[in-house]
């Protein structure tokens, strides 16, 4: 069973059942001394991989202004170049930084701050629309993000942008905007086999609104590549971790996590897939509104993903046997 392609909510754009995210394209940025990228990248193999997505019918692509300070939107616009419109570009506002010195320089949620940062990412992307704009301010507080949507309404109006969400873990927020933007299509969060996010896929199925799922293979714990003996460098954020990051500690995979996926990748590929493509569909068949968007540095990584549209949504029978190992592993008593 393939994944058909799937409509971005409210806004009817047709996309794949697969995306690519493109934080890890951005290479090195830094909170100071803190990595927020995943350490250096190939500029020529992230254009490769744009354009192999393409070949494949993987056409949605996802990224945001502030990964690598800019230089994640500059190699996808770059890749892009001649075939824009047979892609649909998502990307996120929220966060400033020093393309210079690739230094974050806090957040800004001020309306004259959107409108700066759209016009930038047109230029970086080079071209005339952004098809899903998002706000990339986690837990903004609502009242603050509220005086956004008249902004982003103009922007709409004015062409620049075609519809607009937001990349939020809290379903509160997202279904503030689901009630208050005219627009709003897409709420972004983080959602996969090792995190579940019922409360706000619920707005999303509710609302008419695309669920874009961030994360959905656990930052490479649900590749298989990873081992308790694996170290992450010094320029990735999984190899100095900050506090929201609990998937790694001390540069290595977390062993409570690791066990967390021995426990489930038995039912995730007992039909032939990969460890990676069981994940895939696991999120698949929880809702026909999830669009997973996992990251690829390499055309390899690409295909594998792809491949996981082949083999379609997990079947109702391996959706919950993978619900009933989650359960036990989710209770409170195995989690010490």
């Amino acid at each position: 069973m393939t994944v058909d392609g799937r409509v971005l909510g409210r806004g009817g754009v047709r996309v794949g059942g697969l995306g690519v995210g493109c934080w890890a394209i951005g290479g090195p940025w830094y909170a100071g001394e803190q990595p927020l990228g995943w350490g250096r990248v190939d500029d020529e193999e992230s254009a490769r991989v744009v354009r192999r997505a393409l070949e494949l019918g993987v056409t949605f692509f996802d990224t945001a202004d502030t990964y690598g300070a800019g230089h994640s939107e500059r190699v996808l616009g770059r890749a892009l170049a001649g075939r824009r419109d047979e892609a649909v570009i998502a990307t996120k506002w929220g966060n400033t930084f020093d393309e210079q010195t690739k230094q974050a320089t806090g957040p800004d949620w001020s309306p004259a701050h959107l409108r700066r940062a759209a016009e930038a990412s047109l230029r970086r992307l080079g071209t005339d629309r952004i098809d899903l704009y998002q706000l990339h301010l986690n837990d903004l507080a609502i009242e603050l993000a509220e005086p956004l949507l008249g902004t982003l309404e103009d922007l709409v109006a004015e062409g620049k942008i075609r519809w607009y969400g937001w990349s939020t873990d809290f379903a509160d927020r997202a279904e503030a905007w689901a009630l208050g933007g005219r627009h709003t299509t897409a709420i972004q969060h983080s959602f996969s086999v090792l995190q579940d996010s019922p409360e706000v896929l619920a707005v999303c199925e509710k609302h008419d609104l695309a669920s874009i799922n961030r994360g959905p293979l656990g930052m490479g714990l649900l590749t298989g590549k990873y081992t308790a003996e694996t170290v992450l460098g010094p320029d990735d954020v999984r190899g100095i971790a900050p506090e929201w990051l609990d998937w790694f500690r001390d540069g290595r995979p977390a062993p409570e996590w690791l066990r967390r996926v021995a426990e489930v990748r038995e039912a995730l590929t007992v039909d032939g897939r990969t460890l990676a493509q069981g994940a895939l569909g696991y999120l698949w068949a929880r809702s026909p509104r999830t669009v997973p968007i996992p990251g690829c540095r390499t055309v390899a990584q690409l295909e594998e993903n792809a491949g996981a549209l082949a083999y379609g949504a997990l079947t109702a029978a391996q959706l919950a046997e993978v619900e009933r190992l989650l359960a036990d592993l989710r209770d409170p008593s195995e989690r010490n």
